[in-house]
């Protein structure tokens, strides 16, 4: 069934089938690098972030790919150069700050890194609000080769999609992806979620991953329209309430007293 899926992508997006995998295969060498370098941004590894935006932009592609297939009358090549160029600068700028043990994101210290920083924002709003027009489509089009519940799990994941993906600019706004405390304390391994305060970066993970988690329960598990509505609503309020507990400070996983102790001594 992946052999199929995959030689079926390739057909439909060829251009984003060979990006995504392109993401895919940077995101296995940074994930090595962590592995094997010393280089360490807030007490872990710096090769982790570019790690996530790679394997995220991965998944990111291949989705997008799959579902504008369905579109009639839709500019592809433009929304496929859209994706490459501006989430691939961002993953080319995470990585040249990841090897030079430098911040990219919330890094204001000099006029070129605030800059940047902000170049990366406004890449990921336009990709964004992009994706949102792709949602738009979705709902103004009829797809009656499609079943409903499908239809519907790709409307509903790329709302939800796009609400946590602006979501990020409550991190950017406050320049830390930490609630209550500063950045760099102990998270949970390589998603690195705080285990001590807040963290808002969970609701963003959650959410923006409804993109790809609630088409594919839809089609292949729930086949059932009702279904696909109540767990896309359940989804986005288990998004919503993981951002309200970092807004409070509170972290998604706690330490163990146990924990707590062996980091005070």
């Amino acid at each position: 069934m992946l052999l199929g899926f995959i030689n079926e992508l390739r057909e439909r997006n060829e251009t984003l089938y060979y990006y995504g995998l392109l993401c895919l295969g940077i995101s296995i060498l940074f994930l090595v690098l962590a592995k094997v370098s010393t280089i360490q941004v807030y007490n872990i590894s710096a090769w982790i972030k570019p790690f996530k935006f790679a394997f995220s932009t991965f998944l990111f592609a291949w989705a997008m790919a799959w579902y504008c297939f369905y579109l009639p009358n839709f500019n592809i090549k433009l929304f496929n150069w859209s994706v490459i160029i501006l989430l691939g600068f961002e993953i080319v700028y995470i990585a040249i700050q990841a090897g030079r043990g430098q911040l990219s994101h919330y890094n204001i210290s000099t006029p070129t890194y605030s800059a940047l920083y902000s170049m990366m924002a406004i890449a990921a709003s336009l990709v964004t609000l992009y994706t949102a027009y792709v949602g738009y489509l979705f709902f103004v089009n009829e797809f009656p080769n499609l079943p409903s519940y499908y239809v519907w799990a790709i409307r509903l994941g790329i709302i939800i999609f796009v609400v946590f993906s602006f979501e990020g600019f409550v991190m950017g706004s406050k320049l830390t992806h930490t609630i209550g405390g500063p950045d760099g304390g102990e998270g949970i391994p390589l998603l690195n979620w705080s285990k001590r305060f807040g963290d808002p970066r969970v609701a963003h993970f959650i959410g923006m991953h409804a993109l790809q988690v609630l088409p594919l329960l839809s089609f292949y598990l729930l086949k059932n329209l009702k279904a696909t509505i109540v767990l896309s609503v359940l989804y986005g309020l288990l998004a919503l309430f993981t951002l309200l507990q970092a807004l409070k400070g509170k972290p998604l996983f706690k330490m163990s007293e146990q924990q707590k102790e062996e980091r005070q001594l």
